[in-house]
């Protein structure tokens, strides 16, 4: 009861300290703000009503696929909401979205792409006539999904590869850090390059291929947390009342070893990003036509004389993102700095 009252009091302290930092406050804020809105997009943006009811039946069309006959649309393969002949005397009804572009859909009223914003594409449309604005809403999610899910499985590798080397020590810990520093030495970038060249690249082939060196540096540290805790008093307590090594790694060490892991995640998040985004401007990420910032950033190379938007948007959404996250990062340092006061 007692150690558990100790933690209770240590978080709180570490939450207030969080919070007095009032630049990672208002960065959580935002940060948790748009990742709902990207995976909200649908929702948002999109060429699908929400909800329509159509010849007295309720449909979901952001939600649900549904095949042509069943709105008996004999002209096309492709359903056009838009252009559904609705009958307000028999009760027809529908809901959009805010915005009445998806990602992969052309505006094919203008005359060339890429064209400038404009009231329909408030953000410009790209090379293939698509809007800028839902690209880049749609692109964020697989941003998130791609270095979260890179950053778990990475720190998971790393923090079971590096707690074992510096529990057990020894030959383990020399024959661990040897193999580590061979892993070190690849050129990793290029190396990435290669496997995405060689593979059909998607978001988890992506994933996959970059967790396979993300693990190296978070290694260090929590190898350096476990050769300083494995001879603190509680551990040694711990294995003298026979408590076997999983144990007394995984329920007294690990805990008390995961600062390094909490403190620089926002920063490896960050960092993933920012590797996905150069991946896709190089052309080794996400398969056409998946919305991507990279891509629009590519785009924006070729066509940098005549389409600012493609260069301004994706930038600034990046830079924002990458602040948001450098802020909610350095004020879960100062959290978990022990130095630092309330």
């Amino acid at each position: 009861m007692i150690e558990k009252r100790i933690k209770n009091e240590l978080t709180l302290k570490r939450w207030k300290r969080f919070k007095a930092r009032k630049s990672a406050s208002w960065a959580s804020i935002f940060f948790i703000l748009c990742c709902l809105l990207t995976f909200l997009a649908p929702m948002i943006a999109n060429n699908k009503p929400i909800v329509l009811n159509y010849q007295g039946k309720i449909y979901f069309p952001v939600f649900k696929e549904y095949s042509v006959k069943e709105f008996k649309v004999t002209d096309s393969m492709v359903i056009n909401y838009s252009s559904l002949k609705m009958d307000k005397s028999s009760g027809d009804w529908s809901v959009w979205p805010i915005y009445k572009w998806n990602p992969f859909q052309s505006n094919k009223k203008v005359e060339s792409y890429p064209s400038k914003p404009t009231e329909e594409n408030i953000w410009g449309t790209d090379e293939s006539g698509r809007d800028v604005f839902a690209r880049i809403l749609y692109g964020f999610k697989y941003s998130i999904l791609y270095a979260v899910m890179v950053w778990f499985l990475s720190f998971i590798i790393g923090t079971l590869l590096g707690g074992f080397m510096g529990y057990f020590g020894g030959r383990v810990d020399i024959v661990g850090q040897r193999l580590v520093e061979v892993f070190s030495t690849i050129p990793q970038f290029f190396l990435l390059l290669i496997l995405v060249s060689i593979f059909t690249p998607s978001l988890y082939m992506l994933v996959a291929i970059s967790s396979i060196f993300g693990w190296i540096s978070i290694s260090y540290y929590i190898r350096a947390e476990f050769l300083k805790n494995r001879k603190r008093e509680f551990v040694e307590a711990a294995i003298s009342m026979g408590g076997s090594s999983w144990r007394v790694i995984f329920k007294h060490i690990l805990p008390n070893s995961l600062t390094p892991v909490i403190t620089f995640s926002p920063f490896v998040i960050s960092g993933h990003i920012i590797g996905l985004a150069s991946l896709d401007y190089l052309g080794f990420g996400l398969p056409i036509p998946t919305p991507s910032w990279g891509e629009l950033l590519a785009q924006a190379q070729k066509n940098f004389t005549t389409s600012w938007w493609l260069a301004v948007y994706p930038s600034v959404a990046l830079f924002l993102t990458l602040t948001l996250l450098n802020l909610i990062g350095e004020g879960i340092r100062d959290a978990l700095d022990p130095k630092m006061s309330l």
